[in-house]
């Protein structure tokens, strides 16, 4: 995309889930009219756009008339039909490009691509049937990690192997085609690097993320990690290689794991804003969301800093009702509520980011509220 877009042109969001949802909410605020392509009625980004399209993410008939009705066209999850973005390429463009789409959707060219690089991975195979995985794990070892190459997220589509008996049950994650199988990585913590740019190659890093799962989704992110300078840096380093190499624009995400030794492993790519990123919204001078828009508009992205430490929350559906009593008794918290009209247990349905001067004490002070049962 060469032409430099201005306020007043449209902006089409491909999924409305609560992602298109900040998106949405960022282009506004810079001007810009806002579409959204998604299969759910009345879902999160739609509540704050100009228009929507009612369709799925493979309706070639749908894409290509959302296509026509915007100047710059940009995607808010994965899991979307890179194809049918080919196709659309030819109408309007899609600066975030298909190269990290198409990987970020199949774990083998994420795992190839990354390796390629030389950068960071856990040892792994490819794998199609139990023989094949009987046969690695001989190289491997236990523990180790079953994964679809496709489909997958919040710890869906994968199997944890700690012994011999474990191969009983990854009958059906073969069924569904091709798997990676990795080596389980020993990790003192999870941490993921966000990174903003332009199509001027113009990358900006925020402050990474310290991450804890509970049931393989999102709990707690606390920002900043608390990592040696020497690998922060590295993370930061190994995100920047990945940004370049791709060309990316937008926003984009690298998790890893820190070793006890300090050392980093490269999980997974998100070619998206993240989860873990929804705290810059309130403690740093841009959100992901904001970079984001501005990455795709081949806007200038200025430095991003912290404004105050932060701790961010997930709500999911079994925890709406705690949080909506504690929008009275913590005022100073920052909540957010999806609009997600039905609530279902580990559904993502909102998050609450607390800026914080000890984030020792703003933890033991959400254990407080037993949000956590």
């Amino acid at each position: 995309m060469t032409k430099l877009l201005l306020p007043g042109s449209t902006i089409g969001i491909i999924g409305g889930g609560q992602l298109g949802q900040m998106m949405a909410m960022s282009a506004k605020e810079l001007g810009f009219k806002v579409g959204v392509l998604d299969p759910t009625e009345d879902c999160p980004a739609s509540q704050v756009s100009d228009w929507s399209i009612k369709a799925s993410y493979d309706d070639d008939k749908a894409l290509e008339k959302l296509a026509q009705q915007s100047d710059v066209i940009t995607y808010e999850f994965e899991n979307v039909n890179a194809a049918s973005l080919e196709k659309i390429q030819e109408i309007v463009p899609l600066p975030q490009g298909l190269e990290l789409l198409k990987m970020s959707q199949n774990r083998k060219n994420e795992k190839l691509f990354l390796s390629q690089l030389g950068l960071p991975v856990s040892p792994f195979k490819i794998v199609n049937h139990l023989s094949e995985v009987s046969k690695a794990i001989e190289e491997i070892n236990y523990p180790a990690v079953l994964k679809t190459c496709t489909g997958g997220y919040d710890g869906k589509g994968q199997v944890v192997l700690k012994s011999q008996d474990d191969l009983e049950h990854i009958s059906e994650l073969l069924e569904s085609g091709e798997c990676v199988l990795e080596s389980w990585v020993n990790f003192k913590k999870e941490i993921s690097v966000i990174v903003s740019g332009s199509q001027e190659n113009d990358y900006q890093v925020f402050p990474i993320a310290e991450n804890k799962h509970y049931n393989n989704i999102l709990q707690l992110s606390t920002i900043p990690a608390v990592i040696s300078e020497s690998c922060q840096k590295e993370a930061e380093k190994l995100t920047l290689m990945i940004a370049r190499e791709l060309a990316f624009c937008g926003t984009m995400t690298v998790e890893m794991f820190v070793t006890p030794s300090d050392e980093l492993i490269i999980n997974e790519i998100a070619p998206r804003p993240h989860n873990s990123g929804h705290y810059s919204i309130e403690a740093c001078n841009l959100s992901q969301f904001d970079t984001h828009i501005r990455g795709i508009l081949s806007w200038p992205i200025p430095e991003i800093y912290l404004h105050k430490p932060a701790a961010m929350l997930n709500l999911l559906g079994n925890e709406m009702k705690i949080a909506e009593t504690l929008i009275f008794e913590k005022p100073d918290w920052y909540f957010h509520f999806y609009g997600k009209k039905e609530i279902k247990k580990d559904r993502k349905m909102g998050h609450i980011t607390i800026l914080s001067n000890s984030l020792k004490s703003t933890i033991e002070e959400i254990k407080q509220t037993k949000i956590w049962k």
